[in-house]
């Protein structure tokens, strides 16, 4: 029996960018799924409707008593609408790490540029802050959300800080992270690319799985996910 994890990464990334995540969670004893999909290639709609199913298909297999969720960024987007179309029987704890749960400011500035829709495809499109974006049509959640989201930004991001208002990521304010229903929210020091990488992020992840809340161990001054050394606070 036990319990099953799902990984989601985020936009224009691969299942590899939570394999640090999943390795934390499957040393914990959760059995995982970590799940790829094309996400520059097809719309939110069609991921959640072709690709979601396979990773509960695949976490059924070990008969679990309860499946949760890590996702980051469109990872989160893709849950909650796949959540709201056929919400699964054994539905347990979700974190969310940086997702822009009401949109991105950054896609307002550049949806229209050529090479913002060729990099990031149908997806990126439809998450702008508008009233008809995939995001703010999706509605509260009525299930047990934790939101995990960082101030930094990484230098290659930096661009992108200025755009968003307040603090931010790099590529989310931490204002458009959250979403109505949340169960607990959570600002660390790390930046949009790398917080899944984070070690006290992971710690987060894990006791928000077992208890449905963060733990809020005493936050450490410098960003902690060994690759993101190169991140600068936001305004």
């Amino acid at each position: 029996m036990g319990e099953c994890v799902v990984l989601m990464h985020g936009l224009a990334r691969t299942y590899r960018a939570m394999n640090s995540m999943q390795e934390t969670l499957t040393e914990a004893g959760y059995h995982t799924v970590n799940l790829g999909y094309p996400s520059t290639k097809k719309d939110i709609e069609t991921i959640a409707d072709e690709h979601f199913p396979e990773a509960m298909a695949q976490c059924r297999q070990f008969s679990p008593t309860a499946i949760h969720f890590v996702t980051h960024s469109l990872g989160g987007i893709v849950l909650r609408k796949a959540i709201r179309e056929k919400r699964p029987a054994e539905l347990g704890r979700v974190v969310m790490l940086s997702p822009p749960n009401r949109g991105s400011a950054v896609t307002d500035t550049l949806k229209d540029w050529w090479f913002y829709e060729w990099l990031n495809g149908p997806a990126g499109q439809q998450l702008h802050t508008g009233h008809d974006s995939v995001p703010n049509q999706l509605g509260p959640v009525d299930y047990p959300v934790g939101i995990i989201t960082g101030d930094r930004y990484a230098f290659f991001d930096i661009w992108f800080s200025y755009i968003l208002p307040g603090k931010d990521d790099g590529k989310v304010s931490i204002e458009q992270t959250k979403v109505d229903g949340m169960s607990d929210f959570l600002v660390v020091h790390e930046s949009h690319p790398f917080i899944m990488d984070s070690r006290y992020v992971q710690e987060e992840t894990l006791y928000f799985l077992q208890n449905g809340v963060f733990k809020h161990f005493k936050e450490p001054l410098p960003p902690i996910s060994g690759s993101d050394w190169f991140s600068f606070p936001s305004k």
